[in-house]
């Protein structure tokens, strides 16, 4: 069995679009109607075999609604850099840095409010 994507109901598709492309570093890798008044857009690197995100928008639901314990994870090479590219934008961080042992991560909202982690390994 293979995990193949997670799907992320959104409000805007260009925006949250935006936010995966710029941030995560994701390329759209299908964008298709998906019936009336839907569109889904499949997010990745490319790579065979990769987990992707799948977003989702629907114009009957007006509201997305995560709870505070639900996130999507991604490895990047610096927290710090990502932190500052973060405030240049304008996007507050949401929590951390937070450090482990062997680890250091942030932790954002997307731009419908689900919690996306920075995530980098040290050493």
């Amino acid at each position: 069995m293979k995990f193949l994507w997670t799907t992320i109901f959104v409000k805007n598709m260009e925006e949250s679009i935006a936010f995966y492309t710029n941030f995560a570093e994701l390329q759209v890798t299908k964008r298709f109607p998906a019936g009336p008044g839907k569109e889904i857009a499949f997010l990745g690197n490319h790579t065979d075999g990769e987990t992707l995100i799948e977003l989702m928008t629907d114009t009957n639901i007006k509201e997305t609604h995560y709870g505070e314990h639900i996130s999507v994870g991604f490895a990047v090479e610096s927290v710090e850099m990502m932190s500052e590219k973060f405030a240049e934008y304008h996007i507050p961080i949401h929590s951390g840095p937070i450090e482990t042992s062997s680890s250091v991560f942030i932790c954002v909202k997307d731009p419908d409010g689900l919690n996306v982690q920075f995530f980098q390994q040290k050493g």
